[in-house]
């Protein structure tokens, strides 16, 4: 007999009545919810055959992990609580000793500047209590990747406008707008950590279980786009607009083909027309091509040493740009087939 969760065991089913057929419930189940006589339990049919049974009246559990930095090692106090953060905790109690105070605090500060909805609850000599005020079901995730890739193109669309005369100070805050992109890539891998663990944040979320694991895949695309976007922001500022390139030549003149494939596969994270989505592929794909060949061919003419490695630069984080483009749209194509796929029953 099933005792606690991950327990299994067989009951067989009884007719009653000559019209309805009944299934007792484990008693230490129903004992644990907090269940009586005549209480309500919710049954869903799940797409897979199975039948999932849930109080009407449940309260979720608050999940809280305790840190001390005695236990960290030295520079990896970020990484334990952004692990915190991605893992679903809804409360970090955070040890430290006084001394280590002032440390602390700017790393708290910093992962408060990387994720969304953290803010300190309380705060000692010795300990400090962070508790999420952003539920994970508020805010739906297509939402995030819309945002994200906004401040993408954003970004892209203002280094075109440096190259073609306005003024560098254009994109001099790429690194918090880099910061942006990251804080809702951990969102949506946050959001799709909690959504496995719990139905009801997926239900509330309007995503399947497998559709959300896929959102963060689409999530982390979008991110690596933004760290060439970055990267190209950070040369131009650097060479302080001493190499000039023309919009209309290569490598700059792929970018409108990236441009209009990128939003043709975000608008189609909605539709999902594949016709469109392979299309958008295959335009990426040439100007990967496009792209390559030019890179190759740079290294054979006169131009000078720094031209030539600042417009490679360039050149190959485009091509990344579409490389990550492809994946997002591989990656919309394997959701569209998974909803397209019909189950069948198997004698086994």
């Amino acid at each position: 007999m099933a005792k606690q969760a991950g327990d299994k065991d067989v009951r067989k089913l009884q007719l009653t009545g000559g019209a309805t057929y009944t299934l007792s419930l484990p008693k230490d189940w129903v004992t644990s919810h907090g269940l009586e006589s005549r209480d309500g339990v919710q049954i869903d049919w799940r797409p897979s055959g199975a039948l999932r049974l849930t109080p009407l009246d449940t309260i979720e559990d608050a999940k809280r992990i305790s840190l001390s930095t005695s236990n960290i090692p030295d520079g990896a106090l970020l990484d334990h609580l952004m692990g915190a953060y991605l893992s679903g905790t809804d409360r970090i109690i955070l040890r430290f000793s006084e001394d280590e105070a002032r440390r602390v605090k700017r790393v708290i500060r910093t992962f408060q500047r990387s994720t969304r909805g953290f803010e300190i609850e309380d705060e000692g000599a010795k300990k400090i209590t962070l508790i999420a005020l952003l539920n994970a079901g508020e805010l739906p995730m297509r939402s995030s990747l819309n945002q994200m890739f906004m401040q993408l193109n954003s970004l892209i669309r203002d280094i075109i406008e440096v190259f073609s005369g306005e003024d560098i100070q254009l994109i001099e805050d790429y690194e918090e707008r880099e910061r942006e992109i990251d804080s809702l890539r951990f969102l949506i891998e946050r959001q799709a950590g909690i959504a496995l663990d719990s139905y009801k944040v997926a239900e509330r979320l309007n995503l399947g279980r497998r559709q959300a694991v896929e959102y963060s895949n689409l999530a982390r695309s979008l991110e690596r786009m933004a760290d060439h976007a970055q990267q190209m922001a950070q040369l131009v500022i650097e060479d302080e607009g001493n190499t000039k390139l023309s919009i209309g030549g290569a490598p700059l003149n792929q970018i409108p083909i990236w441009q209009e494939a990128i939003r043709t596969l975000m608008i189609n994270i909605r539709t999902k027309d594949p016709i469109e989505i392979e299309s958008a592929r295959i335009a990426l794909k040439s100007a990967q091509d496009y792209l390559s060949t030019h890179e190759r061919g740079l290294w054979t003419g006169r131009k000078s040493a720094n031209k030539v490695l600042f417009e490679d630069h360039i050149s190959e984080s485009i091509r990344r740009l579409c490389a990550y483009s492809r994946d997002f749209g591989e990656t919309l194509l394997n959701m569209l087939t998974h909803e397209m796929m019909i189950t069948e029953q198997v004698q086994q």
